[in-house]
């Protein structure tokens, strides 16, 4: 059996550590014996069709304006169908803002999105900085949190969590990320995933079951794994 998965803009959405989410997911795979090939999506590059888990990482504003144009027309609509068909996709930060509607910055125009999540992201006035745990479908999640963007969710959005500690989309309604299908977007750096082994278990067997409805995950020793969650998790009870 075999993972591709779908690092788009990986040279210029790559900031705070994001690397780490795409190798978990790679190691994860291979320790189960499952191959795992890993794809970089750049600017003009075509989506591919075998894509099983897609990842979109934060970038600077810069980055930001080169990849909502790429992602504007037919390249954005094959993303959008390759998750309503299934393939698992988790974006953070730049990229949560831009499967959005828009994010609009300061001073400048707004960016557009893809609206995949029904939300809207302005620049604020404040920049969010520190840890961030959040209780989830996955269970408490904890990343680290670096953004000046106010993220409000369209009605009926499911948000990815409930804060915990931390701020969040906005800072004032609670909410952190949000979940569209099989997508799911935040602004939890760290990287999350390594921090997080049920959440990158979940986006490797959504990934796989795309193409084997009745696929499982075996399961993985994750005694270090647990133990490291839970040092993250104490810690930003205690630090933030």
């Amino acid at each position: 059996m075999r993972v591709t998965i779908g690092w788009l803009y990986g040279r210029k959405m790559n900031i705070y550590g994001d690397r780490g989410n795409v190798q978990t997911v790679a190691q994860r795979a291979r320790w189960r014996g499952i191959d795992a090939d890993v794809r970089e999506i750049g600017i003009g590059d075509p989506l591919p069709d075998e894509i099983d888990v897609f990842f979109f990482g934060g970038g600077q504003d810069q980055s930001q304006v080169a990849v909502a144009r790429d992602l504007q027309g037919e390249k954005g609509e094959r993303l959008k169908a390759a998750v309503a068909d299934g393939a698992a996709l988790l974006a953070i930060c730049g990229g949560y803002q831009l499967l959005g509607h828009e994010y609009r910055p300061h001073d400048a125009e707004p960016l557009p999105g893809i609206g995949l999540f029904d939300l809207v992201t302005e620049a604020g006035p404040e920049r969010f900085i520190g840890n961030v745990l959040i209780g989830s479908r996955w269970g408490e999640l904890v990343g680290f949190e670096n953004h000046s963007g106010l993220t409000h969710l369209g009605p009926g959005v499911e948000p990815m969590g409930k804060v915990l500690v931390g701020r969040g989309n906005n800072g004032q309604d609670g909410t952190e990320g949000a979940i569209a299908g099989t997508a799911v977007g935040c602004y939890m750096h760290g990287a999350l995933l390594p921090k997080n082994p049920t959440l990158a278990d979940w986006l490797l067997e959504t990934g796989l079951r795309r193409r084997d409805p009745s696929f499982t995950l075996s399961p993985l020793d994750d005694t270090f794994e647990t133990a490291a969650h839970a040092t993250a998790r104490e810690r930003a009870r205690t630090t933030r």
